[in-house]
């Protein structure tokens, strides 16, 4: 299956045809939106590794300048790769989720996904960050010091002493959560210059060099970009063993 003309267009021209490259295209919804500040906080210290295997990463977000580079400061993702859209046009001509509508404008939708309605699998997500998960890697080290606001600040070490280590420890995603929700509420009108797109789901696509499609996922519920997200990149694995190639080489 051929990718959808619409995210063709809006990459542009591409050396990866030529180079034999496939490409990882994931379309965020706002920048604000949790989902897209946890898919980059997954993707950060993966993208060595991806890269290597002769793929090469492109987002496209819903913000702009001002947020896009709060977000990379944040998260560490690099600014090179994001692609800005001030509406949801492109969302809409992929035919990606758009969010529960209700009357009353975008809140009242929004809110209601956040309780699972219009937004299946929600809810078993946010409970997965509180009771932990031993399929999911640990995210904190013991050394690092973990502010998180209302909380006072503290040592990774605690989730250790509270539940072990090398496996996603109780409360461990639910604190990255309140540190990412804490970060986008103080500084809103950055990450969500308009509020029309709260709601707006987005998608996952690994094309081959001819731009045929080897994967894609599309969003149905908040807290979803991915179909598993205890290994969010799963979906990757198969690509990864593959030749290692130099990027430097198409892309000086």
């Amino acid at each position: 299956m051929q990718a959808p003309e619409a995210l063709l267009n809006r990459i542009g021209q591409s050396t990866d045809r030529a180079n034999g490259l496939k490409r990882l295209l994931i379309v965020m919804g706002q920048l604000g939106d949790f989902d897209s500040m946890e898919y980059a906080q997954a993707l950060v210290p993966r993208l060595p590794e991806i890269e290597a295997a002769g793929i090469t990463v492109q987002t496209i977000a819903i913000g702009n300048e001002e947020g896009a580079e709060r977000f990379c400061r944040f998260t560490g993702f690099r600014r090179s790769l994001i692609l800005l859209e001030a509406g949801a046009e492109l969302h809409r001509a992929l035919g990606l989720y758009s969010g529960l509508q209700v009357p009353g404008g975008p809140w009242p939708g929004f809110l209601l996904m956040c309780a699972g309605v219009g937004s299946p699998g929600t809810l078993q997500e946010v409970f997965r960050g509180y009771r932990g998960d031993r399929r999911a890697a640990e995210i904190f080290d013991d050394d690092e010091m973990i502010r998180a606001w209302p909380l006072p600040a503290f040592p990774g070490s605690m989730f250790a002493r509270a539940g072990g280590r090398g496996f996603q420890r109780p409360f461990e995603l639910a604190t990255l959560r309140l540190r990412n929700m804490g970060e986008v509420i103080s500084n809103w009108r950055t990450y969500v210059p308009i509020d029309d797109h709260i709601a707006q789901r987005g998608a996952t696509y690994l094309l081959d060099s001819e731009g045929e499609v080897l994967y894609q996922h599309k969003e149905t519920h908040l807290l979803g970009f991915a179909v598993d997200m205890a290994n969010p990149l799963a979906f990757l694995d198969p690509y990864l063993c593959e030749e290692s190639f130099d990027l430097k080489k198409f892309n000086p």
